[in-house]
């Protein structure tokens, strides 16, 4: 990504930024140190790229038309989901379900893997909706997935750095 910085006079405190195509405008006060403007371009980077990755996740691995499937599928349409998508600032968990709303969150990391696998981390939130702890009528629903032990290991084996809540 391509980053052009605009000093400008008239601006005294905030550093704002737009992408334009693939060019990352930034547009900052002439007195910030050279440091500081680095950290800031840093950090806008990030943010645009994690928003680049989630469009094209969004597109090209849409979780609602897998979602539905899934809950045709093995939940005879019983779950009333609410919104699902892919969320690039959860690092800790392949993916959260509030039972209450019916919000579920997917890492960006999980649209990165095999569909098989996927299936299996949207069965896991989904069975949420059902069951909200991972109690053993939750995993009987999560196992009806035929290649659920054979998904937690491909999770384990390929060191995704986030961590599975294993709480039983």
């Amino acid at each position: 990504m391509e980053v052009k910085i605009i000093r400008s006079l008239r601006r005294r405190r905030s550093v704002s930024a737009r992408l334009v195509k693939d060019l990352l405008l930034i547009n900052a006060p002439l007195m910030l140190s050279q440091e500081r403007l680095d950290k800031i371009v840093s950090d806008f980077k990030l943010k645009f790229s994690r928003r680049k990755l989630k469009t094209e996740l969004d597109k090209e691995k849409n979780l609602l038309d897998l979602a539905s499937a899934l809950n045709e599928r093995y939940f005879d349409n019983k779950l009333k989901i609410e919104s699902i998508e892919y969320v690039t600032n959860q690092n800790s968990r392949f993916g959260c379900c509030n039972y209450r709303t019916a919000k579920i969150r997917i890492s960006h990391k999980i649209g990165l893997v095999p569909k098989w696998v996927r299936k299996y981390v949207l069965i896991h939130e989904m069975a949420h909706l059902i069951e909200p702890n991972h109690s053993r009528a939750f995993w009987d629903i999560v196992l009806r997935y035929k290649l659920t032990e054979r998904a937690r290991g491909y999770l384990m084996a390929a060191s995704i750095d986030i961590k599975e809540d294993t709480r039983s």
